[in-house]
């Protein structure tokens, strides 16, 4: 099995949404990715990122929420290009699971005709119910009629305990992270925005747009439990750690 990392998108954001007492007007720029896990039952995809239209046409896309998350990234950031750095592209994908429903992590669901959808049921509700966009929840980025496999406790998607979906909620209702167990890099916790930033985790402090304060400090202390065995957390949006990662074709095994 392989994993690989790929861009699929930047932004840019107020800082203090993620870091209580940073200045008013400081913003952070915020990397999007995708992660891509190769089995030999299947090609998932963790994550879709951005839509491409965004790059130019943000607010035609997101309407007011391209003021508060600000795309700065060029079109060979966005996912398809850096999928195709693999040897794949969509038609080659079976599975996309998304991690929650924001703009930022299923943006390009509609490339992915052929695959199935796995989220959480609670996330898919959320998005379903009156209002959802005012939440963030856009249907033109989640829904493009693919089937959609709703996730209620943990999964082991392929039954051999390599690629396990985990229930992560508190950013959003059905936040979902997946526990990836590679033969040599050893484990890799895809936290998405359970952990946004890796200082969020480790000041035990939730960011403004947390849905749900409790289950957010409830999640960070089983990731918490998860990382004491040895797995490596990767985090949402958090730059440091990205750069250090390999990326594209350069995967892990």
């Amino acid at each position: 099995m392989k994993l690989n990392f790929l861009a699929a998108g930047r932004l840019r954001m107020k800082k203090s949404i993620y870091v209580a007492d940073a200045e008013r007007n400081e913003t952070i720029d915020l990397p999007v990715s995708s992660a891509l896990i190769r089995h030999k039952q299947g090609n998932v995809l963790f994550d879709t990122g951005c839509h491409p239209s965004v790059v130019d046409h943000a607010e035609e896309r997101w309407g007011s929420l391209a003021k508060v998350m600000k795309p700065l990234m060029s079109a060979n950031e966005t996912l398809l290009p850096n999928l195709a750095c693999t040897g794949l592209g969509p038609d080659d994908i079976d599975i996309v699971i998304n991690s929650h429903f924001h703009p930022d992590h299923c943006g390009c669901n509609q490339f992915f005709r052929k695959a199935t959808i796995f989220a959480h049921a609670k996330e898919i509700e959320a998005a379903r119910a009156p209002g959802a966009d005012t939440a963030g929840y856009l249907k033109v980025d989640w829904d493009y009629g693919q089937p959609i496999e709703p996730v209620n406790g943990e999964k082991d998607l392929f039954g051999d305990a390599t690629l396990v979906l985990v229930p992560l909620p508190g950013h959003t209702p059905g936040t979902i992270g997946a526990l990836v167990s590679l033969d040599r890099a050893g484990q890799f916790l895809l936290a998405s925005d359970a952990v946004s930033l890796r200082q969020n985790l480790d000041a035990d402090a939730a960011p403004r747009n947390t849905w749900n304060v409790d289950q957010q400090m409830k999640t960070f202390a089983e990731i918490r439990r998860i990382e004491k065995s040895g797995v490596t957390v990767i985090c949402g949006h958090d730059d440091a750690q990205w750069q250090g990662l390999r990326k594209g074709g350069d995967g892990y095994e």
